[in-house]
């Protein structure tokens, strides 16, 4: 049995900033997990947490463990759990449902009216070991590396929006490029989309939008971005919109954008109302809408894996950061800056590995 302490990046106080502290390894249950953390994923929602806005004044409960996007080796299984074992290389769905609700009882289980979230409501992954209940542990295929097995959660957000409609053949509008917009291009030419359009006003988030297999980046601060879209579809406007900015203008342009017949599917979360004229987006162009939150459990997560052990997906632009856990505060500067990749933390690095994760942080 794992006991004793150990280290673990956390919100301690309601205020900016998180801070490394000593914890106790979390207990574990006749059906949980713990997970010795081999890579973690800063995502948009640390950032949020990290400064402290409005939405986290309003959701977090320090002191908490943040950390959502993780895979690891399995330490330690509780003594009714027999899927996994120690050794086992894992990653694991974040969502908690409460597997009783009606939303739950109809298999709409990523949107339980009883939802917590690992490393949001309770103690997450950013930490040398992790408790998750067994049940949402997702065992990985040695193929698939370890970077990739770091950003599941992400990637399955992407996928999830993708395939959420008929993808293949179909033209393509992805609003905002950042680490889910980029993935989700990725995923929208393996599985077959014609024609993929991205809009971002960010020019390395453009030039890695082309990178991950964009067939066109605008940027629609400086160019009619619509007008482009029209113009390239013949007048008829793409037959599905991805929007993952949260963005009131990219919203807006991406239904302008839209056929009449075409569906949006909304996975970018806006922090003020949008406008938006139903009668002539959604309306009279008889628009399917769909709200997109996580991923479908576990039907995205088999999607993801079979294209993953494919190798239908090159995510390796989205690479290039890494950092040992208590250089936390250099690696979200930089998202903090605009910079669109993922950026791994390694709670467990040896002091070997973390002299070559600082020298490669230099570079």
């Amino acid at each position: 049995m794992t006991t004793g302490t150990m280290n673990a990046l956390r919100k301690v106080r309601a205020a900016k900033g998180l801070e490394i502290a000593e914890v106790p390894v979390p207990a574990v249950g006749a059906r949980d997990v713990l997970v010795r953390v081999s890579a973690a994923s800063i995502c948009g929602t640390d950032l949020h947490i990290y400064g402290w806005d409005r939405w986290s004044q309003g959701r977090i409960k320090p002191p908490v463990t943040l950390g959502h996007e993780f895979c690891g080796v399995v330490e330690q299984v509780g003594e009714e759990v027999t899927a996994v074992k120690p050794g086992d290389f894992v990653s694991a769905e974040m969502h908690v449902n409460c597997g009783h609700c009606r939303q739950c009882r109809l298999g709409e289980a990523h949107i339980c009216q009883n939802l917590k979230i690992i490393g949001i409501d309770q103690d997450g992954a950013f930490a040398e070991l992790v408790k998750i209940p067994a049940s949402n542990i997702w065992k990985l295929d040695a193929a698939i590396p370890e970077r990739y097995g770091a950003i599941l959660d992400p990637l399955g957000n992407a996928v999830h929006a993708v395939l959420a409609g008929p993808i293949a053949g179909q033209t393509v509008l992805v609003t905002g490029s950042g680490p889910i917009g980029l993935m989700a291009i990725a995923v929208a030419k393996a599985c077959g989309s014609s024609t993929v359009f991205a809009t971002e006003t960010n020019p390395q988030r453009r030039a890695m939008a082309l990178q991950m297999g964009a067939d066109v980046a605008i940027d629609p601060a400086n160019e009619g971005a619509v007008a482009r879209i029209l113009r390239d579809t013949g007048g008829t406007g793409v037959d599905a919109l991805l929007e993952m900015s949260g963005n009131a203008t990219a919203i807006q342009q991406g239904f302008s954008a839209l056929r009449a017949g075409g569906r949006a599917s909304l996975l970018g979360i806006p922090t003020e109302n949008v406008p938006l004229d139903l009668v002539k987006d959604v309306i009279f162009k008889g628009a399917t809408v769909q709200g997109i939150y996580g991923r479908r459990m576990y039907e995205t997560w088999v999607q993801m894996t079979a294209l993953l052990k494919a190798g239908r997906l090159n995510l390796e632009p989205l690479f290039g950061e890494q950092a040992p856990l208590e250089k936390f505060e250099d690696a979200f500067a930089k998202l903090q800056h605009g910079w669109a990749g993922k950026i791994l933390l390694h709670p467990n690095a040896s002091i070997a590995e973390r002299t070559q994760i600082a020298n490669e942080m230099k570079e």
